[in-house]
């Protein structure tokens, strides 16, 4: 299993990549969480409010994910960072199920 870092600008960005990514069944489930972020970006510090999605997928499906992650996308750089995990095994078989 892999879990998906994206960041968005706003909440209805977050919620249009994950829908379309469900809808696609790229992922099996996504959590948005508001954050502030801080960082350097053409020389200027950025201080800014982000949208973060925690997005749960599979190997097989992960280059497709962030293929449909950048078309959607409002960043010139989207973040987007795979953390391969692990899970209990109901989980993992819940996540496999709604990725067919």
């Amino acid at each position: 299993m892999i879990l998906l870092y994206i960041t968005s600008s706003s909440k209805e960005e977050a919620e249009k990549i994950s829908n379309t990514l469900l809808d696609e069944k790229l992922i099996a489930c996504a959590n948005i969480i508001e954050s502030k972020s801080i960082y350097n970006w053409k020389g200027k510090r950025e201080n800014s409010k982000e949208f973060i999605i925690f997005a749960k997928t599979s190997e097989e499906k992960i280059n497709a994910a962030e293929k449909k992650v950048k078309e959607l996308h409002s960043y010139e750089i989207p973040c987007i960072i795979k953390f391969p995990i692990n899970a209990n095994s109901e989980y993992s078989e819940w996540i496999n199920s709604e990725l067919v």
